[in-house]
């Protein structure tokens, strides 16, 4: 059973994750390259403190890593964090297998919709 609460543990952490846009925002930058903090932080209107609150978010997730490269923390997608919420939404039976480019393309989206809202923080 505690193989059933582990990966309960990580669907729940992986979708809190996703629920925020401005996380999803950071994904999506995120498919093009590695980027370092300062630039995640750029498109956003919020504080670096508020950016590296939702790399937090993200990296305790699994679905990026940080590595300090000199004075400079990059950030980097880790894609198959993704694998263990695609498998379980699977077993449904009400979901297509994941297709990443549709993936991305909804990230993109989101990320146009975010930039046309107003920032929360």
């Amino acid at each position: 059973m505690a193989t059933l609460n582990t990966m309960s543990d990580t669907l729940s952490t992986t979708f809190s994750a996703l629920a925020d846009p401005t996380r999803r925002a950071i994904l999506s930058m995120l498919l093009e390259d590695d980027m370092a903090v300062t630039d995640v932080a750029e498109p956003f209107k919020m504080s670096l403190a508020a950016i590296s609150k939702h790399l937090a978010v993200l990296a305790d997730a699994g679905l990026i890593s940080r590595e300090k490269r000199g004075r400079v923390i990059w950030c980097k997608l880790e894609p198959d964090a993704l694998r263990a919420a695609s498998v379980w939404m699977q077993g449904f039976g009400q979901f297509e297998p994941v297709d990443l480019d549709a993936f991305e393309r909804f990230l993109a989206g989101e990320l146009s919709d975010s930039q046309d809202t107003p920032p929360i923080g």
